[in-house]
């Protein structure tokens, strides 16, 4: 969402998509903190939190406390207001634990070594 709002070049068409983001009845945002962005994405991202703020439902996923945002967007100064609008009215559920891909990956890597195993005897 973010790299596809920042690469538009005029701001009509950046308007447009903004409406388009703000929009849904609910926008799910994946994984906000796997990449590091700049400063024009950190404020693209408040504008659609923003014009979403009180009105709609947004669910964002992140594997980084909001206290860690500063290095996810360096430098930019709306990153507190940001985190202020997602945060307000929020239910904030914190998922600690393994992650299931790695168990699921040891689960396939332990079938494969059985069968190997067995196919050897």
């Amino acid at each position: 969402m973010l790299n596809d709002l920042a690469a538009l070049d005029s701001d009509n068409a950046l308007r447009r998509r903004i409406k388009h983001y703000a929009k849904p009845a609910l926008l799910i945002i994946d994984e906000v903190g796997y990449f590091s962005y700049s400063n024009r994405h950190a404020d693209l991202l408040f504008e659609i939190v923003n014009q979403r703020y009180e009105q709609r439902s947004t669910l964002v996923t992140t594997n980084r406390p909001f206290a860690e945002w500063n290095d996810v967007f360096p430098n930019a100064a709306c990153v507190v207001s940001l985190v202020d609008r997602l945060v307000h009215h929020s239910e904030i559920i914190a998922i600690e634990g393994k992650s299931y891909r790695m168990k699921e990956a040891k689960e396939q890597a332990a079938e494969r070594r059985s069968r190997q195993q067995g196919g050897a005897k």
